[in-house]
């Protein structure tokens, strides 16, 4: 059965991951959250549907490569009748990042942060901008108030935490800009396990990552 959805990404958000647009770190989260929203894989759907509607209305150009959108033609807009997707994860965790971070939460490394928070950083492409990482945060505790300085998305694979936005819950996703300041606080039984992509690395992951690297060396 699925999850019960009340926070979503942003409308502006789901077009760029319709025309195949958004950098590798945003992607990974939106692909994490259509694999359990069904309303937001039909919205995605629709805008294919319509920017393969509009691109056969343009003049032939000689292109080095074909646009993202075109190579949804067979699967989305010239077969209406295709079923939902063959959605399949592995536990709590996206199917495509079981290669990056194992199968299990429970069984994961994780590096501390801060009391009673941990964080896990997940490796980009080669030249991919953007900082892809796991949160854990144990039951009840904070993360200190800041804002970002650029987007920031969150998808919940565990537990739930609140902020002044409202309650985050397991497929919720929370899609914010450099406007956005908050502190969220993890479910005081649950605590809260979340994927996070944001444009630019946050200053309290600096320090662990720039650890990890140099005990990795």
């Amino acid at each position: 059965m699925e999850k019960t959805i009340t926070h979503h990404p942003d409308v502006a958000t789901l077009m760029c991951c319709s025309a195949g647009s958004q950098p590798e770190a945003c992607a990974a989260v939106i692909a994490s959250h259509l694999a359990v929203c069904s309303q937001c894989r039909a919205e995605v759907r629709r805008m294919q549907k319509i920017g393969v509607a509009l691109f056969d209305t343009l003049e032939p150009e000689c292109l080095a490569a074909p646009p993202p959108i075109v190579s949804m033609r067979a699967a989305e807009a010239d077969n209406p009748d295709k079923k939902e997707p063959c959605v399949i994860s592995a536990g709590e965790i996206p199917q495509f990042l079981v290669s990056c971070v194992g199968p299990c939460l429970d069984k994961m490394s994780w590096d501390p942060v801060g009391r009673g928070v941990w964080t896990h950083a997940i490796a980009l492409s080669p030249g991919a901008c953007g900082d892809l990482r796991l949160l854990k945060v144990e039951p009840g505790a904070e993360l200190p108030e800041h804002d970002h300085p650029g987007w920031e998305l969150t998808l919940i694979l565990r537990g739930s935490y609140t902020d002044e936005l409202g309650t985050f819950r397991p497929g919720d996703v929370a899609d914010l800009d450099a406007e956005v300041k908050h502190r969220p606080v993890a479910c005081p039984k649950d605590g809260c396990i979340c994927l996070m992509a944001s444009e630019h690395k946050l200053s309290l992951f600096e320090r662990v990552d720039h650890a990890r690297s140099a005990g990795d060396r």
